[in-house]
C-alpha cells in the first residue's frame, strides 16, 4: 500500500506538472527541478499519512528492550507475546548485545491494541552464570487507555542473588 500511494501521488503531481509545462512553454529545467522538489514534499507528506493511519497515538503501544547486566547474564535471543499471540521474536549478535550493555535500547514491537487489559510475556534466552544454557520468562498485566503506552522490558544483575533479573516497567 505504501508503495501504490507513492506511486499515485507522484504520477498525479508529474502528470500536473506536464500540463503546466505544455501550457507555459517556459524554462524546462527550472520546471523539472519544481517538480521533483513537489514530489519529494507529496512522498514526504504521503509518508507522514501513512504513518498516522497506521499507527495513531491513541492506540498504540510500543515496547523496548534494555540492558544493564553486565557478567550475569548474555543475551540470545527475545521472544514476545502479547495476549497469547507472538509479536517479536529476535535473535542478537555479539554487536548487538555489547549496544545493549553500553546503554542502548531495542525497539521489538510497535503496534495498534484496543483499550482494556492485556498480558504481555517476554521469555529471554541466553547464557547465564557459570555459562549455562539459561531460559527466563517475565510477564505484565497491562491496561491500555487512550494514548501511547510504552512498556520496556529490562535485564539487570542482581549481585545479592548472583541471578540476573527480568522486569517489565511501564513508561
Amino acid at each position: 500500500m505504501k508503495t501504490l500511494l507513492r506511486y499515485v501521488g507522484s504520477l498525479l503531481l508529474c502528470c500536473c506538472a506536464a500540463l503546466a509545462v505544455a501550457e507555459e512553454g517556459g524554462n524546462l529545467s527550472a520546471q523539472v527541478e519544481d517538480i521533483k522538489r513537489q514530489t519529494l514534499e507529496l512522498n514526504r507528506d504521503l509518508f507522514i499519512l501513512e504513518e498516522e493511519l497506521l499507527f495513531p497515538s491513541d492506540t498504540q503501544v510500543a515496547v523496548y528492550l534494555s540492558m544493564h547486566a553486565g557478567t550475569l547474564f548474555a543475551l540470545d535471543a527475545v521472544k514476545l507475546s502479547i495476549d497469547g499471540v507472538v509479536v517479536a521474536n529476535y535473535l542478537y549478535t555479539e554487536r548487538q548485545v555489547d549496544a545493549l550493555q553500553r546503554g542502548g535500547i531495542h525497539r521489538l514491537f510497535r503496534g495498534n491494541m484496543k483499550t482494556g487489559t492485556h498480558e504481555l510475556v517476554a521469555v529471554f534466552t541466553g547464557r547465564g552464570p557459570q555459562g549455562r544454557d539459561y531460559r527466563r520468562a517475565t510477564q505484565l498485566q497491562f491496561e491500555k487507555i487512550a494514548g501511547a503506552r510504552q512498556l520496556e522490558l529490562l535485564i539487570t544483575d542482581s549481585q545479592s542473588k548472583q541471578q540476573p533479573e527480568f522486569s517489565v516497567r511501564q513508561w
